[in-house]
């Protein structure tokens, strides 16, 4: 999270611009919000896709018994 003084830097800059100015800044922070919203929704999607997949599953049981050994080595993870 921004520093608060950052932060009150960036409303003082906002201050001075035009109404119109900060409709402009509004809308490209929205739309850039929006891009990270649907690029995290689409990342959640491709990660439930790959952990329901089967083959996804059997080479993950495969990694989980072929470190098995490891598990009571008493490193903490």
């Amino acid at each position: 999270m921004p520093e608060p003084s950052i932060v009150r830097d960036l409303e003082e800059k906002i201050s001075r611009l035009s109404t119109e100015e900060q409709f402009q800044l509004i809308e490209r922070v929205s739309h850039r919000i929006q891009a990270v919203n649907t690029s995290n929704k689409v990342i959640d999607s491709q990660l439930r896709e790959m952990a329901a997949d089967p083959e996804i599953q059997k080479e993950l049981r495969e990694i989980e018994s072929e470190f098995y050994h490891t598990e009571g080595d008493g490193l903490n993870v």
